[in-house]
């Protein structure tokens, strides 16, 4: 079968190359599932992978199969799986059991092992194939309705695991209910971010770098979330005037911020980060204000990263809601799809170089209903 595969630790070596396709077999316990690809999207961490970043083939191969963000239907299932049946539509988490507690009980998002085993990234390969085979116990189902936007399930489980872990958190308040929010990124993961908090008649501040008028800016308007550019309002500036914000969650990848929202957050609030930065940016901090701020205030910051099961089905919730309360609004998330595994130059030209991309994306078959 077709994959879109890298050589890992070699920079831009994305290329197709023919690839055994996986047998039921393969998984243990007869808990196999057969799920052959519809759509898969990419995103920074692809193009990172392929710059040779980071990332690692599996044992006995070269090649890693890029991508995580996808969505199948299923061809064939094991004869002890009961949960799925042929045509159902479902998503594959990423990451995948290590030898940490946390991996022991379902929640390997929360390992601290040092070595990550993760679909499309490290050590195991992903979904930007025909043809995928894995366990039942790491497959959601998604509603048939829910088809055509689907692929977008990855990132937005990631979302709601960051506001999920805020709320749970702050369960040692006893009663907190955030009135207010700012949502710094108005990238894929911004945007569902701040549709996930206006879901929970939360009030949204989204801020970003572009001036309006932009997509980004126009889909958040059409959800009642506020948006502002930063080269027009300071994030300190838009706390004192629309805050105080007792939830921030952080997607930018620009490190500063962090600081400037640990500055602004409210009393009782949580700051969420979600963004990686590898890079070695320095700044001056107002490091006594922040201690004593965090301290008299009672606040949190916590990162959060990759998602568990619950976070997958709670995803599901959410964009099931999305499309009753702003139908057809999710799918003007997918602006550049590509079609077919053979034009994968194009799919990484896309993502590096489109302007105005939100969601870059390959429609692997048209088999969608």
């Amino acid at each position: 079968m077709k994959a879109i595969a890298v050589i890992p630790g070699r920079a831009n070596s994305i290329h197709l190359r023919e690839v055994p396709k996986p047998q039921l077999e393969q998984i243990p316990g007869g808990r196999g599932v057969l799920v052959k690809l519809t759509r898969v999207g990419v995103d920074g961490t692809d193009k990172e992978i392929n710059a040779a970043a980071y990332g690692a083939p599996p044992p006995g191969d070269d090649y890693l199969i890029l991508g995580h963000e996808n969505l199948g239907c299923v061809e064939a299932v094991g004869p002890a799986v009961d949960e799925f049946q042929p045509g159902d539509y479902v998503v594959a988490s990423v990451r995948r059991p290590g030898k940490s507690l946390y991996d022991k009980i379902g929640l390997q998002d929360m390992t601290t092992d040092d070595t990550y085993f993760e679909r499309g990234i490290n050590l195991l390969h992903g979904y930007l194939a025909e043809y995928y085979s894995d366990s039942a116990d790491y497959l959601v189902r998604v509603p048939k309705g829910l088809s055509k936007v689907g692929v977008l399930l990855e990132p937005s489980s990631v979302v709601e695991k960051a506001i999920g872990q805020a709320f749970e958190v702050q369960r040692r308040l006893r009663v907190w209910r955030p009135r207010r929010a700012a949502v710094l990124g108005a990238g894929t993961l911004g945007l569902l971010a701040s549709l996930f908090l206006r879901l929970r008649s939360i009030q949204v501040t989204t801020l970003g770098l572009n001036e309006p008028p932009y997509l980004n800016a126009q889909l958040l308007d059409e959800i009642g979330v506020r948006y502002i550019s930063t080269k027009r309002m300071s994030l300190k500036e838009a706390s004192a005037r629309f805050g105080p914000f007792e939830l921030i969650l952080e997607g930018t990848g620009f490190s500063p911020l962090v600081f400037q929202a640990m500055e602004v957050l409210a009393k009782n609030g949580v700051l969420a980060m979600v963004s990686i930065t590898g890079q070695d940016r320095t700044m001056d901090v107002p490091t006594d204000r922040i201690n004593l701020g965090y301290v008299l205030g009672n606040k949190v910051c916590l990162g959060s990263v990759n998602a568990s099961r619950d976070d997958f089905e709670q995803a599901v919730l959410g964009l099931s809601a999305a499309e009753l309360s702003f139908p057809g609004w999710l799918e003007k998330l997918l602006t550049h799809p590509v079609k077919g595994l053979d034009n994968y130059a194009e799919l990484i030209e896309k993502l590096t170089n489109a302007k105005g991309a939100i969601k870059v994306f390959c429609e692997v078959s048209g088999d969608m209903t």
